[in-house]
């Protein structure tokens, strides 16, 4: 199939791409990688009647660290940030994460604001960014607005974004003091397809082993990426030992509510909810551990 008529437009400027949106509405759709939006339009299970393409908009491409906090552009894409040094360095969960996504013919052209704000449940980096307590850079016409990732997130591919706004970067506070580790997890049915359950942890520890701050996001077992909070909350002043982790992974199975499908029933995912919890759980320990944390 090929897509509905569309008009085209190609801004140069974030004031004009959402001086267009704000003049289009719920009519138009923003382009940077295509990877998802092209696949839908093709199949005419998305017809919008305006496309903002935004990638002639150069200040939406760049990678900063300004005070430990990574920004990324919204058209930067997830192979860059993948393989970039300063995102491995301070916030190594996310480009472990972004290395599960897909196939690297896809990570060099779909980017990372836009797997964000396509709110796929089962997408690796929107539960990355969750267990990261990233931010996600909102704009429209009335101003610029900053909204956490687990307010940003509201259902199956949908977001708390209006029609007007355009998310113009995501930003990453960076997670390296000492003693902290994390690891990203998934299961899928082959190599580059989405996961039917992914786990992100983060971990730091005290002197004497107990954890001080623990996150935790799953992917693919809900109708939006989520927190275990609870585990997370069982895990906080404990020395992280087995039985602990197993605790802790046991309050994420049960918290989830996965929805079957095709590729794994509910059930399935929501045992694989606990047993790749309590696999990031213990690379996250084991990392928190090394005088290099995070080393893979």
């Amino acid at each position: 199939m090929k897509p509905a008529a569309f008009a085209y437009l190609a801004p140069s400027s974030v004031e004009e791409a959402v001086a267009r949106l704000a003049e289009h509405g719920p009519e138009a759709r923003v382009l940077a990688g295509g990877q998802s939006l092209v696949r839908l339009m093709n199949t005419r299970l998305s017809t919008p009647s305006v496309i903002i393409d935004i990638n002639r908009i150069p200040e939406l491409g760049t990678i900063s660290v300004t005070d430990g906090v990574i920004t990324v552009g919204a058209i930067v894409r997830q192979r860059s940030c993948e393989i970039d040094p300063r995102i491995a360095a301070g916030v190594p969960l996310f480009s472990e994460a972004g290395g599960h996504v897909a196939h690297v013919s896809v990570r060099q052209r779909g980017t990372v604001v836009g797997s964000v704000a396509f709110a796929d449940p089962s997408a690796e980096l929107p539960a990355a960014l969750l267990a990261l307590d990233g931010q996600v850079v909102v704009r429209s016409s009335s101003g610029e607005r900053l909204v956490d990732a687990d307010d940003f997130f509201v259902g199956p591919f949908r977001t708390s974004l209006a029609d007007d706004e355009l998310a113009v970067a995501v930003r990453i506070p960076g997670t390296r003091p000492e003693r902290t580790g994390s690891a990203f997890v998934e299961v899928s049915r082959r190599h580059g397809d989405l996961p039917m359950c992914g786990v992100g942890s983060v971990l730091t520890l005290t002197p004497d082993g107990a954890v001080e701050t623990a996150r935790i996001a799953l992917c693919a077992v809900d109708r939006r990426p989520v927190r275990a909070r609870d585990a997370e909350a069982s895990l906080l002043g404990a020395v992280p030992g087995t039985d602990r982790i197993a605790e802790a992974a046991a309050l994420a199975a049960a918290a989830v509510e996965p929805i079957g499908d095709c590729h794994g029933s509910a059930s399935f995912r929501r045992h694989l909810a606990g047993v790749l919890t309590r696999r990031s759980l213990q690379t996250a320990v084991t990392r928190a551990g090394q005088e290099n944390p995070d080393a893979r």
